[in-house]
C-alpha cells in the first residue's frame, strides 16, 4: 500500500549498486505521537467534510524520504536604489474651528534615493530539495527545517524496520531545484544586506561555485486518508524529527455557506438591535 496515496501500487525491489545515501536523519517523533498530532490537526481544522473529521488515522506510516542536500558559495553582483529618510518642517495654512485662516507648521519624512552597486558573497548550506516524485518539494519545504546537526553517516541498520524510498529524481534535476532555492535565499539575504532606511529596484546576478550535493534520507510520517472512495486520498505529512505537519483538508462548502449565512444574520440582528435602542 502506497503511504503517499493509499493505492496498492508499491513494488519492493532489491537495492542496486550506487544508490546508497550519504547521510540519514533519524526519527524522533514516535508513531503514537504522530497519530495524536494527526488527530489534533483534523479536529482543529474548521469546515471540513464530516467523513474526513471522523477519518481513521491508524494507517500512519514512517518513511525515510530521499532528499538532496546542497551547499555552495555564491558570488553576487547587485544594483539597487537606496532610500535615506530625513525630516523637514513645512508651513501650511488651514481653517480653525472658528472658520479663521491660520498658519501652522508640521514635520514630514522625505526619502532621498541614491543608486548603489556592489558585490556580495556568502556560503550557502542546508538547502534541501526532495529526490522523490511521490512527495513534492513544496510539501517538504512546508515541514522544514530539519536540524541537520543530527545527521548520521548512512548505515543499512539505521533503516531496519522502516520504509525507505529510493530516489526517483535524477541528480541533475535535484541540483536544478536546489539552485532555484539557493537563488531565492540569496535574494532574501542580499535584500537584508542593503543599507539605508529602505531600498527598491534591487537586481542581482548570482554565480555559484564550490557546489556539493549529497543524498540524504529524512524522516517523515505520512498519512493518506481515504475518507471517500470517489475522491483521492487526503495526504498529511509530518516531520519525523520536529513534528511539523501539513495537509490540505477537504472543505465542506455546505458548512461554509451555513457559517456565512449565520454571520450575515447575526450582523443584521445586531444592526436591528442598535437601531431599536437609538
Amino acid at each position: 500500500m502506497c503511504p503517499y496515496c493509499a493505492s496498492p501500487a508499491v513494488v519492493a525491489k532489491p537495492r542496486t549498486a550506487g544508490e546508497d545515501p550519504e547521510f540519514v536523519v533519524g526519527f524522533v517523533i514516535p508513531e503514537e505521537d504522530a497519530r495524536k498530532r494527526a488527530r489534533a490537526w483534523i479536529r482543529s481544522t474548521w469546515f471540513v467534510k464530516s467523513a474526513f473529521a471522523k477519518a481513521d488515522v491508524s494507517a500512519v506510516r514512517g518513511v525515510y524520504l530521499p532528499a538532496y542536500l546542497y551547499s555552495g558559495s555564491a558570488a553576487v553582483q547587485y544594483t539597487a536604489q537606496i532610500g535615506e529618510n530625513y525630516t523637514v518642517t513645512e508651513t501650511y495654512t488651514t481653517t480653525d474651528a472658528q472658520g479663521k485662516t491660520v498658519t501652522r507648521t508640521r514635520t514630514k519624512t522625505v526619502t532621498e534615493w541614491r543608486s548603489l552597486q556592489g558585490s556580495w558573497a556568502a556560503y550557502l548550506d542546508d538547502v534541501i530539495v526532495t529526490a522523490s516524485r511521490g512527495l513534492h518539494n513544496a510539501e517538504l519545504e512546508a515541514i522544514e527545517p530539519y536540524d541537520l546537526r543530527a545527521l548520521h553517516r548512512y548505515t543499512p541498520k539505521m533503516l531496519s524496520g522502516w520504509l525507505a524510498e529510493d530516489p526517483s529524481r535524477a541528480v541533475a534535476e535535484c541540483a536544478a531545484m536546489a539552485r532555484e532555492e539557493a537563488v531565492e535565499q540569496v535574494g532574501r539575504r542580499v535584500s537584508a544586506h542593503m543599507p539605508g532606511d529602505s531600498h527598491r529596484s534591487l537586481q542581482y546576478q548570482t554565480r555559484f561555485e564550490n557546489e556539493h550535493g549529497a543524498l540524504v534520507l529524512l524522516p517523515v510520517w505520512v498519512l493518506a486518508v481515504k475518507y471517500d472512495p470517489e475522491v483521492p486520498a487526503v495526504r498529511m505529512v509530518l516531520n519525523g524529527q520536529t513534528g511539523a505537519l501539513i495537509g490540505k483538508p477537504p472543505r465542506s462548502w455546505t458548512k461554509i455557506s451555513l457559517a456565512v449565512v449565520g454571520g450575515i444574520l447575526l450582523i443584521a440582528a445586531i444592526v436591528a438591535l442598535v437601531g431599536a435602542n437609538s
